[in-house]
């Protein structure tokens, strides 16, 4: 089976990073090699961007840097990480990918068509195979960001601005459905993972289908 790239998106406090392990013993137990990586960063340069983007608040960024750095960092993760290992026939898995940016940063008001074009010339069509898009009442996520401990640039802006972020990862989902499958977070987490399982598995078996 040819390599196959999955990215995990969602508003603060959705609970992706849980979700990771769950959607690793499910490659595995189908006998799928994978490696999980994460935006920003994973790459050495992608890591220091996202110090400098989620946790250097003495920096006044401006939203057309921020932007930028983002797709900076995203640049050199495909070209190093991504490619290569879907290239080896592994399996990718990526904490966020380019749906993060749309949703992020386009909740500043920077228009969305700027960003598909920054987005068109960067990956030059390149994009998940599937995305799980775990979705969480933003009250709900607000309290779970609460509970877990220090916060970061992201998790510490607005209401207005976390509200905004949510109402584009909806219209993403909606505009793409047969990439972006949608989760509900608002269930335990066994619920949530019961939904990822079945996902992840249903499109496993899909490209088994496919395979000539």
């Amino acid at each position: 089976m040819s390599g196959k790239f999955i990215s995990i998106e969602g508003g603060d406090g959705a609970g992706k990073s849980t979700q990771l392990q769950v959607i690793g013993d499910t490659l595995r137990s189908n006998n799928i090699e994978f490696i999980q990586t994460r935006e920003p960063g994973g790459t050495p340069v992608g890591e220091v961007l996202r110090d400098l983007l989620l946790n250097q608040t003495e920096y006044a960024l401006s939203d057309d840097t921020e932007l930028l750095l983002m797709f900076a960092a995203r640049a050199q993760h495909v070209s190093s990480v991504i490619k290569p290992a879907l290239k080896q026939g592994k399996w990718v898995i990526s904490d966020r990918f380019s749906d993060a940016s749309f949703a992020y940063q386009g909740a500043r008001d920077i228009d969305l068509s700027r960003i598909q074009s920054l987005a068109d010339w960067v990956l030059q069509g390149f994009e998940p195979h599937l995305t799980l898009f775990f979705d969480l009442p933003l009250e709900q996520g607000l309290k779970r960001v609460d509970n877990r401990g220090p916060t970061d640039r992201f998790e510490n802006e607005s209401i207005v601005y976390k509200t905004r972020v949510q109402e584009i990862y909806r219209d993403r989902a909606r505009a793409e459905p047969g990439r972006i499958s949608a989760i509900d977070a608002s269930l335990d987490i066994e619920g949530v993972s019961a939904q990822v399982r079945e996902r992840i598995q249903v499109y496993i078996d899909s490209c088994e289908v496919s395979q000539p």
